[in-house]
Protein backbone atom coordinates (compact mmCIF):
# COMPACT_ATOMS: atom_id res chain seq x y z
CA UNK A 1 0.00 0.00 0.00
CA UNK A 2 1.52 3.52 -1.44
CA UNK A 3 0.94 6.42 0.87
CA UNK A 4 1.09 10.47 0.45
CA UNK A 5 4.61 11.18 2.89
CA UNK A 6 7.34 14.04 3.63
CA UNK A 7 10.48 13.67 1.13
CA UNK A 8 12.58 13.52 4.25
CA UNK A 9 10.39 10.11 5.53
CA UNK A 10 10.45 8.94 1.79
CA UNK A 11 14.36 8.62 1.14
CA UNK A 12 14.25 7.18 4.72
CA UNK A 13 13.50 4.36 3.42
CA UNK A 14 16.88 3.84 1.59
CA UNK A 15 19.17 2.12 3.63
CA UNK A 16 23.03 1.97 3.48
CA UNK A 17 24.59 -0.49 1.04
CA UNK A 18 21.37 -0.74 -0.77
CA UNK A 19 20.90 -1.19 -4.48
CA UNK A 20 18.89 1.33 -6.10
CA UNK A 21 17.32 1.48 -9.53
CA UNK A 22 17.18 4.88 -11.16
CA UNK A 23 16.17 5.35 -14.71
CA UNK A 24 17.59 7.10 -17.61
CA UNK A 25 17.44 11.07 -17.78
CA UNK A 26 14.96 11.47 -20.31
CA UNK A 27 12.26 9.45 -18.12
CA UNK A 28 11.37 10.91 -14.68
CA UNK A 29 14.72 11.12 -12.66
CA UNK A 30 13.87 12.14 -8.90
CA UNK A 31 16.55 15.00 -8.19
CA UNK A 32 14.91 16.28 -5.48
CA UNK A 33 14.66 13.31 -3.63
CA UNK A 34 18.71 12.54 -4.80
CA UNK A 35 19.14 15.99 -3.13
CA UNK A 36 17.20 14.81 -0.04
CA UNK A 37 19.20 11.30 0.05
CA UNK A 38 22.88 13.51 -0.04
CA UNK A 39 21.31 15.42 2.78
CA UNK A 40 20.81 12.44 4.55
CA UNK A 41 24.45 11.00 3.53
CA UNK A 42 23.44 7.49 3.52
CA UNK A 43 26.44 5.73 1.63
CA UNK A 44 27.84 2.54 0.40
CA UNK A 45 24.82 2.43 -2.25
CA UNK A 46 24.43 0.19 -5.52
CA UNK A 47 23.51 2.28 -8.11
CA UNK A 48 21.77 0.40 -10.77
CA UNK A 49 20.87 2.76 -13.93
CA UNK A 50 18.22 1.45 -16.14
CA UNK A 51 20.28 1.41 -18.61
CA UNK A 52 22.09 4.58 -18.44
CA UNK A 53 22.66 7.71 -15.79
CA UNK A 54 23.80 11.50 -15.90
CA UNK A 55 23.36 13.89 -13.11
CA UNK A 56 21.59 11.90 -10.27
CA UNK A 57 24.54 9.05 -10.53
CA UNK A 58 26.99 11.77 -10.65
CA UNK A 59 25.82 13.75 -7.95
CA UNK A 60 25.65 11.33 -5.44
CA UNK A 61 29.12 9.63 -6.98
CA UNK A 62 30.45 13.08 -6.11
CA UNK A 63 28.39 13.33 -2.65
CA UNK A 64 30.55 9.60 -1.68
CA UNK A 65 27.48 7.96 -1.56
CA UNK A 66 27.96 5.41 -4.17
CA UNK A 67 30.27 1.76 -3.36
CA UNK A 68 29.09 0.36 -6.90
CA UNK A 69 27.94 1.47 -10.08
CA UNK A 70 26.14 -0.71 -12.62
CA UNK A 71 25.07 0.70 -16.38
CA UNK A 72 25.27 1.15 -19.95
CA UNK A 73 26.78 4.32 -19.76
CA UNK A 74 27.05 7.54 -16.99
CA UNK A 75 27.52 11.08 -18.65
CA UNK A 76 25.94 14.29 -19.14
CA UNK A 77 24.87 13.91 -22.80
CA UNK A 78 25.90 17.38 -24.53
CA UNK A 79 27.65 18.89 -21.51
CA UNK A 80 30.47 16.22 -21.83
CA UNK A 81 31.61 13.41 -19.47
CA UNK A 82 30.14 13.17 -16.40
CA UNK A 83 33.17 14.28 -13.74
CA UNK A 84 32.32 12.42 -10.21
CA UNK A 85 31.69 9.36 -12.51
CA UNK A 86 35.02 9.57 -14.54
CA UNK A 87 37.58 10.41 -11.42
CA UNK A 88 35.37 7.79 -9.02
CA UNK A 89 36.43 5.00 -12.09
CA UNK A 90 39.95 6.32 -12.79
CA UNK A 91 40.77 6.37 -9.16
CA UNK A 92 38.95 2.84 -8.08
CA UNK A 93 37.03 4.62 -5.74
CA UNK A 94 33.61 2.73 -6.76
CA UNK A 95 33.20 -0.66 -8.73
CA UNK A 96 32.05 0.03 -12.02
CA UNK A 97 29.81 -3.12 -13.34
CA UNK A 98 29.94 -2.71 -17.17
CA UNK A 99 26.29 -3.69 -18.65
CA UNK A 100 24.40 -3.08 -22.06
CA UNK A 101 20.90 -1.77 -22.35
CA UNK A 102 19.50 -5.26 -22.94
CA UNK A 103 20.98 -7.09 -20.65
CA UNK A 104 20.05 -4.85 -17.65
CA UNK A 105 16.49 -4.38 -19.19
CA UNK A 106 16.27 -8.30 -19.28
CA UNK A 107 17.85 -8.65 -15.69
CA UNK A 108 14.81 -6.72 -14.10
CA UNK A 109 12.20 -8.72 -16.42
CA UNK A 110 13.19 -11.70 -14.47
CA UNK A 111 12.75 -10.11 -11.16
CA UNK A 112 9.56 -8.53 -12.51
CA UNK A 113 8.47 -11.92 -13.26
CA UNK A 114 10.23 -13.86 -10.57
CA UNK A 115 12.55 -16.14 -12.68
CA UNK A 116 16.25 -16.86 -11.99
CA UNK A 117 17.78 -15.45 -15.23
CA UNK A 118 16.11 -14.02 -18.35
CA UNK A 119 18.30 -15.61 -21.66
CA UNK A 120 19.98 -12.86 -24.23
CA UNK A 121 20.99 -12.96 -27.55
CA UNK A 122 23.72 -10.20 -29.35
CA UNK A 123 26.49 -10.06 -26.55
CA UNK A 124 28.23 -13.21 -27.10
CA UNK A 125 32.14 -13.30 -27.84
CA UNK A 126 32.14 -9.24 -26.32
CA UNK A 127 33.85 -7.79 -23.78
CA UNK A 128 31.46 -7.32 -21.88
CA UNK A 129 30.61 -10.94 -21.67
CA UNK A 130 34.09 -12.10 -20.79
CA UNK A 131 34.57 -9.70 -17.71
CA UNK A 132 31.04 -10.35 -16.45
CA UNK A 133 31.30 -14.13 -14.48
CA UNK A 134 28.01 -13.41 -13.39
CA UNK A 135 26.30 -13.94 -17.16
CA UNK A 136 26.53 -17.50 -17.94
CA UNK A 137 26.34 -19.42 -21.70
CA UNK A 138 24.09 -22.30 -21.88
CA UNK A 139 22.75 -24.07 -24.88
CA UNK A 140 19.26 -23.12 -25.83
CA UNK A 141 17.82 -26.68 -24.69
CA UNK A 142 15.40 -26.36 -27.48
CA UNK A 143 17.90 -25.84 -30.29
CA UNK A 144 21.25 -27.55 -31.68
CA UNK A 145 24.60 -25.73 -31.24
CA UNK A 146 22.69 -22.24 -30.21
CA UNK A 147 24.18 -20.55 -27.25
CA UNK A 148 22.14 -18.16 -24.69
CA UNK A 149 23.45 -16.00 -22.43
CA UNK A 150 21.99 -16.20 -19.24
CA UNK A 151 21.27 -12.72 -17.26
CA UNK A 152 20.70 -13.09 -13.22
CA UNK A 153 17.48 -11.81 -11.64
CA UNK A 154 18.01 -7.96 -11.11
CA UNK A 155 16.40 -7.17 -7.65
CA UNK A 156 16.68 -3.69 -6.13
CA UNK A 157 16.32 -3.06 -2.91
CA UNK A 158 14.26 0.49 -4.15
CA UNK A 159 13.26 1.86 -7.44
CA UNK A 160 13.39 5.65 -7.03
CA UNK A 161 11.89 7.35 -9.87
CA UNK A 162 9.81 10.98 -10.84
CA UNK A 163 6.16 11.16 -12.82
CA UNK A 164 3.55 13.30 -13.60
CA UNK A 165 0.77 12.56 -11.09
CA UNK A 166 -0.71 10.49 -8.00
CA UNK A 167 -4.00 9.81 -6.36
CA UNK A 168 -4.91 10.19 -3.07
CA UNK A 169 -4.41 5.75 -2.87
CA UNK A 170 -1.52 5.76 -4.24
CA UNK A 171 -1.91 4.74 -7.92
CA UNK A 172 0.95 6.67 -10.25
CA UNK A 173 0.75 7.79 -13.93
CA UNK A 174 3.60 6.92 -15.87
CA UNK A 175 2.23 6.75 -19.01
CA UNK A 176 4.06 5.47 -21.88
CA UNK A 177 7.09 5.16 -19.90
CA UNK A 178 6.81 0.94 -19.27
CA UNK A 179 10.31 0.21 -18.38
CA UNK A 180 9.38 2.17 -14.43
CA UNK A 181 6.75 -0.49 -14.20
CA UNK A 182 9.46 -2.90 -14.53
CA UNK A 183 11.67 -1.07 -12.19
CA UNK A 184 8.77 -1.34 -9.52
CA UNK A 185 7.35 -4.43 -9.91
CA UNK A 186 11.59 -6.01 -9.85
CA UNK A 187 12.24 -3.54 -6.83
CA UNK A 188 11.35 -4.67 -2.92
CA UNK A 189 10.53 -1.02 -2.64
CA UNK A 190 9.55 2.37 -4.64
CA UNK A 191 9.60 5.77 -3.35
CA UNK A 192 8.18 7.83 -6.44
CA UNK A 193 8.35 11.88 -6.42
CA UNK A 194 5.32 13.59 -8.53
CA UNK A 195 4.53 16.84 -9.85
CA UNK A 196 0.77 16.89 -8.87
CA UNK A 197 -1.84 14.62 -6.82
CA UNK A 198 -4.67 13.84 -9.08
CA UNK A 199 -8.01 14.01 -8.19
CA UNK A 200 -9.66 11.17 -8.31
CA UNK A 201 -8.36 7.12 -8.38
CA UNK A 202 -6.58 6.94 -11.87
CA UNK A 203 -8.19 3.59 -12.69
CA UNK A 204 -12.03 4.77 -12.71
CA UNK A 205 -11.04 6.42 -16.14
CA UNK A 206 -9.85 4.14 -19.03
CA UNK A 207 -7.65 6.57 -20.69
CA UNK A 208 -5.64 7.33 -17.33
CA UNK A 209 -5.64 3.42 -16.24
CA UNK A 210 -3.34 2.50 -19.07
CA UNK A 211 -0.68 4.84 -18.39
CA UNK A 212 -1.30 4.01 -14.51
CA UNK A 213 1.24 1.96 -12.02
CA UNK A 214 -1.06 0.59 -9.23
CA UNK A 215 -0.05 1.07 -5.70
CA UNK A 216 0.16 -2.44 -5.16
CA UNK A 217 3.97 -1.62 -6.24
CA UNK A 218 4.58 1.32 -4.70
CA UNK A 219 5.77 2.05 -1.18
CA UNK A 220 5.92 5.95 -0.69
CA UNK A 221 4.71 8.68 -2.95
CA UNK A 222 5.55 12.18 -2.41
CA UNK A 223 4.41 15.32 -3.94
CA UNK A 224 7.05 17.42 -5.05
CA UNK A 225 6.48 19.90 -8.37
CA UNK A 226 9.72 20.41 -10.31
CA UNK A 227 11.00 17.72 -8.51
CA UNK A 228 13.06 16.26 -12.10
CA UNK A 229 14.48 19.65 -12.10
CA UNK A 230 17.25 20.86 -13.87
CA UNK A 231 16.16 17.28 -15.73
CA UNK A 232 12.92 17.64 -18.04
CA UNK A 233 9.75 16.54 -17.37
CA UNK A 234 7.91 16.14 -20.28
CA UNK A 235 4.69 18.32 -20.57
CA UNK A 236 5.59 20.18 -17.17
CA UNK A 237 9.14 21.68 -18.16
CA UNK A 238 12.19 21.60 -20.34
CA UNK A 239 15.49 20.03 -19.37
CA UNK A 240 17.79 23.46 -18.44
CA UNK A 241 20.99 22.94 -20.58
CA UNK A 242 22.23 26.34 -19.05
CA UNK A 243 22.21 24.79 -15.36
CA UNK A 244 23.62 21.19 -16.49
CA UNK A 245 26.69 23.09 -18.21
CA UNK A 246 26.91 25.04 -15.26
CA UNK A 247 27.44 21.73 -13.37
CA UNK A 248 29.48 20.18 -15.62
CA UNK A 249 31.67 23.10 -14.98
CA UNK A 250 31.59 22.91 -11.12
CA UNK A 251 32.06 19.14 -10.69
CA UNK A 252 35.57 19.15 -12.69
CA UNK A 253 37.78 19.74 -9.37
CA UNK A 254 36.82 18.23 -6.20
CA UNK A 255 37.04 21.53 -4.55
CA UNK A 256 34.46 23.41 -7.17
CA UNK A 257 31.80 20.01 -6.72
CA UNK A 258 31.94 20.53 -2.98
CA UNK A 259 31.20 24.23 -3.46
CA UNK A 260 28.56 23.34 -5.78
CA UNK A 261 26.52 20.72 -3.22
CA UNK A 262 26.89 23.38 -0.60
CA UNK A 263 25.27 25.94 -2.64
CA UNK A 264 22.47 23.63 -4.45
CA UNK A 265 22.17 20.60 -2.28
CA UNK A 266 22.74 20.59 0.92
CA UNK A 267 20.91 24.15 1.14
CA UNK A 268 18.04 23.11 -0.85
CA UNK A 269 14.93 24.81 0.20
CA UNK A 270 12.87 21.97 -1.39
CA UNK A 271 9.65 21.45 0.71
CA UNK A 272 9.76 17.73 2.62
Amino acid sequence: MAWLTSLDDAVALIEPDMAIAIPPEYCGVAIAATHALIRRGTGGLHLIAVPQSGLQADLLIGAGLVATMEAAAVTLGEAGPAPCFSRAVTSGAIRMVDATCPAIHAGLQASEKGIPFMPLRGILETDVLANRRDWQVADNPFGDNDPLVLIPAIRPDIALFHCEMADSAGNVWIGRRRELAVMAHAAATTIVTVEEVHDGDLFDDDTMAAGALSSLFVNAVVHVPGGARPLAMPGYYDRDAAAIGAYATAARSPESFAAYLDEHVLKDNVPA
